[in-house]
C-alpha cells in the first residue's frame, strides 16, 4: 500500500512537471510513458521465470521494492527529461521485478483455503494505495501552494 501511494503521489505529476518545468514536449512526455510501461511489461515476463528458478522470490521482491524506492527522490531532483525517463525506467523495473515474485510469495506461504481472501488483501491494499496517492500529492500541493518540490506552477501564476 505505501509503494502505491508514494508511486501514485509521484506518477501523477510527471508530465505537469516535464511539460511546464522542464519545458518538455508533449510527444516526449508519450515517449518517457510509454517506455515506462513497456519496461514493467517486458521485466514481468522474465521476473516470474526467474523467481522460479532461483527459487528467490523474497529477494527478488525486495530488490524490486528497493529500486522503486530508491528512483523517487530523483523525479523532484531532475532539471532534464531524460533524468525523468531514467527514473521512470528505473521505477518500472523495480514494478516488473517485484510482481510476480510477490505474489508467488503470498501463494507459498498462504494455506490454499486462505489464498483468495490473501490476494484479495493485496489487491485491496493495492487499490487503497492507488487512491491515495493522488490525494496526498494535491494535499501536499495546497500546503506548498501548488510547488510542490518546484513540480507545477503555483495557482496564482495560473492567472
Amino acid at each position: 500500500m505505501f509503494m502505491d501511494i508514494s508511486s501514485e503521489m509521484i506518477h501523477s505529476l510527471p508530465p505537469v512537471f516535464l511539460v511546464g518545468t522542464l519545458g518538455a514536449s508533449v510527444a516526449l512526455v508519450g515517449l518517457i510513458e510509454g517506455v515506462a510501461e513497456a519496461t514493467a511489461s517486458i521485466t514481468k515476463l522474465f521476473s516470474g521465470w526467474i523467481s522460479d528458478r532461483l527459487g528467490k522470490r523474497k529477494l527478488l521482491a525486495v530488490l524490486g521494492y528497493g529500486l522503486g524506492a530508491l528512483s523517487k527522490p530523483v523525479f523532484p531532483l531532475a532539471v532534464t527529461p531524460f533524468e525523468v525517463l531514467g527514473a521512470r525506467f528505473a521505477d518500472r523495473i523495480g514494478k516488473g521485478t517485484r510482481g510476480a515474485p510477490r505474489d508467488a510469495l503470498v501463494a507459498d506461504i498462504t494455506e490454499p483455503g486462505a489464498r483468495r481472501a490473501a490476494f484479495g488483501l493485496r489487491q485491496a491494499l493495492d487499490t487503497v494505495g492507488a487512491f491515495l496517492g493522488p490525494m496526498v500529492a494535491m494535499g501536499l500541493m495546497l500546503v506548498f501552494g501548488g510547488t510542490s518540490a518546484g513540480c507545477s506552477p503555483g495557482p496564482s501564476s495560473l492567472r
